[in-house]
């Protein structure tokens, strides 16, 4: 019987979150790869998070009739401009995450092997990278009205904090949640030049949607967190989570009904936010927060849960045209 101990590199590997043997292990250029990594193209999880509420947004002002497309439908130019922003902004918000967390990053299994920690990357051209990033970015957000353009400027200095916000307080994921959600207020201000309290209360619902899933998120890497010192809610909360995720998405429900009621929507969008609802409450009942793998699964069935909430504004704003 082999009694060798499995090697420290292959246990890191196992730990990683780098999914191996996947598209970009097939890329014919090698120095590609760490970059497309880097980004997290083969975990789509995060732009999926952070397009969402832009399209909620984008829905949402479609049901207010002065657009020059079919009333309540969104414009699919305006969606598919902000589905290629958000793309181009989530790998630009992982290098800046990656650049400041580089040290941490090597003293936590899961993160490891991310190309800037690992050595793939150097910093000088991970920052060469987020400038080109960043100009590709700026060249999307040009292409909307002015008062947009500012709106999506003063988000970056969100993208900056964010990173730092986990060495000083226990609530980073309220930092992201402020980061991430903010296409819920450009969506609507790309169409009607300004905001209204309905954008509002849909942004504050993102808010507290992502307290819930980025929370769970947190409960993968809590042990490592405590001993290299990162805060998280996850840690905060402790053996109390399941009752603050009831408090977030039950506030997330209701800012979103609250947004429907601003918005005048037609009944049939109350009947979605309802399966939403389950949805999140299902999530609550079911994860295991000491199980890394459980965590990471409702984490990413929140996509579902932005894709109900999208097809349901959308439904409340086309049938109450």
């Amino acid at each position: 019987m082999d009694t060798q101990e499995p090697d420290g590199n292959d246990c890191r590997a196992k730990a990683s979150d780098i999914p191996q043997g996947g598209w970009i292990d097939r890329v014919p250029m090698p120095a590609v790869r760490p970059y497309l990594r880097l980004v997290r193209l083969d975990r789509p999880i995060g732009t999926w998070l952070l397009l969402l509420p832009c399209w909620w947004s984008l829905a949402l002002a479609a049901s207010v009739p002065v657009l020059p497309v079919k009333p309540g439908w969104p414009d699919p130019w305006l969606l598919a401009l902000f589905a290629l922003g958000a793309l181009v902004m989530r790998g630009a918000g992982c290098t800046v995450n990656d650049i400041a967390d580089r040290d941490f990053d090597k003293r936590v299994a899961r993160t490891a092997g991310r190309p800037i920690a690992s050595g793939q990357i150097s910093v000088r051209r991970a920052v060469a990278f987020l400038a080109l990033q960043l100009g590709a970015g700026l060249l999307i957000l040009l292409q909307l009205n002015l008062f947009t353009i500012i709106l999506g400027a003063s988000s970056l200095a969100l993208v900056a904090l964010y990173p730092f916000a986990k060495r000083v307080t226990y609530w980073p994921q309220l930092v992201l949640g402020l980061t991430f959600n903010w296409g819920a207020l450009m969506g609507y201000a790309s169409i009607h030049g300004g905001l209204a309290p309905a954008a509002v209360a849909l942004y504050g619902a993102g808010v507290l949607w992502t307290l819930g899933y980025d929370t769970i998120y947190a409960h993968q890497d809590k042990e490592d967190d405590i001993l290299v010192g990162i805060k998280s809610t996850a840690i905060k909360f402790g053996a109390s989570t399941q009752g603050w995720l009831i408090g977030f998405y039950g506030g997330t429900t209701a800012l979103l009904a609250l947004t429907g009621w601003l918005a005048q929507l037609h009944p049939a969008y109350y009947a979605g936010l309802g399966l939403g609802a389950l949805h999140l409450a299902w999530q609550v009942r079911s994860v295991d927060l000491d199980d890394a793998k459980i965590c990471l699964q409702r984490f990413k069935s929140n996509r579902d849960f932005g894709l109900i909430v999208f097809a349901a504004i959308i439904a409340g704003s086309v049938l109450g045209g």
